[in-house]
């Protein structure tokens, strides 16, 4: 069964940090490319960060310098540490995977073939 299943939201005051986990099953995690998107309250969805199979990089610009992605193909996680957050940052962030063999970075939702159910960022002022 496809599943993602993030972990790691929470509340946390401007300028803190958190740290977001996506645990994907075997079926999804096979030479594929890897994204965390948000969703903030009547906003469309944005991509913040995604990585190649390989370990390339993208970062929306909003969030560079602040954010890192990273992955663990042996583990199957996709990991975005989030560092100096702002209030902006508050939004609903959800894991997605490219169906298995795509394994360049996109930044297009509609690219990206699975999604798990979303974990809140909240950052207080």
């Amino acid at each position: 069964q496809v599943q993602l299943v993030e972990s790691g939201g929470g509340l946390v005051q401007a300028g803190g940090s958190l740290r977001l986990s996506c645990a994907a099953s075997e079926r999804t995690f096979s030479s594929n490319a890897m994204g965390w998107f948000r969703q903030a309250p009547g906003k469309e969805r944005e991509v913040v960060a995604a990585i190649s199979w390989s370990g390339s990089t993208y970062y929306a610009d909003s969030v560079k310098g602040r954010f890192t992605i990273s992955r663990d193909n042996a583990k199957r996680t996709v990991d975005l540490q989030m560092n100096s957050l702002k209030p902006e940052d508050t939004a609903v962030y959800s894991c997605a995977a490219r169906a298995p063999g795509n394994t360049g970075v996109r930044v297009t939702t509609g690219l990206y073939d699975f999604w798990g159910q979303g974990t809140q960022v909240t950052v207080s002022s």
